[in-house]
């Protein structure tokens, strides 16, 4: 297939990526702990330590949630606060909920949603929280997203992202999206037989910005960075910000 017309259409690559979603959402997890050596864990933990303190009035929402990883660890630290997981995905969403109801984990005020991260079905300024892991980067228009996000963000809320971005050594970037590119397309093939499922990650790296060019669209949409913390040099990071009083408009 035409892998990278596919991720390079906007009119394509939303079903595209939504149907490899689909296809890996029963082995999500393992794949991305065995696929990081298990440092996916140890960022999703270290982002959660700027988690603001939430209370029975807030709510938070897990874009391009997969299985929920972001959205149960929110509602564990924040019980009282109410919780929408949104993925695009509808295996996706049917796992984060199988998993929630095999562990009753997220208690009662937490759910699960098919959405787009460029139209969520959420109010303006009804969230105190945004989180994504792994979900800019894969929509058609980045840009159109972080405006979605900021309109749903109540002012002065907090987004926290985690994604793969272009690493801005070219030496580097070679090796990664190599390593990415041979990696992905072998257990792409033994898990799944369908090596284009995690061989995709690749040349969607290689098609998107690195992690400084995405800190500064989020500043051109109001958003004022709190951290950021690049690991894998640069192939990784991630983004803290919260929503200015006065967002800039495209």
């Amino acid at each position: 297939m035409d892998l990278d017309g596919h991720l390079a259409d906007a009119s394509r690559r939303q079903r595209f990526v939504t149907r490899m979603f689909d296809i890996i959402a029963p082995r999500y997890d393992a794949f991305t702990r065995v696929f990081s050596y298990w440092m996916d864990a140890a960022w999703k933990r270290e982002l959660l330590a700027s988690l603001p303190v939430l209370g029975a009035h807030d709510a938070a929402a897990d874009l391009a949630c997969g299985t929920g990883d972001f959205a149960f660890a929110i509602a564990e630290q924040a019980p009282d606060a109410s919780v929408m997981g949104i993925d695009a995905s509808q295996r996706m969403i049917g796992e984060a909920r199988r998993r929630a109801g095999a562990s009753r984990a997220g208690g009662s005020r937490t759910g699960f949603a098919v959405g787009d991260m460029t139209a969520l079905p959420l109010a303006t300024e009804s969230v105190r929280v945004l989180t994504a892991g792994y979900g800019f980067r894969n929509v058609p228009d980045v840009h159109a997203a972080i405006a979605e996000a900021a309109r749903v963000l109540t002012t002065g809320g907090t987004l926290l992202v985690l994604d793969f971005y272009r690493p801005r050594s070219a030496v580097w970037r070679a090796l990664f999206l190599w390593y990415l590119r041979t990696a992905g397309n072998v257990v792409g093939w033994l898990w799944h037989r369908e090596a284009v499922v995690y061989g995709y990650i690749a040349p969607s790296i290689e098609m998107y910005m690195d992690a400084e060019a995405f800190g500064r669209a989020l500043e051109h949409r109001g958003f004022e960075m709190e951290s950021v913390s690049e690991k894998l040099l640069g192939g990784v990071a991630l983004h803290v910000a919260r929503k200015g009083a006065s967002p800039t408009e495209r």
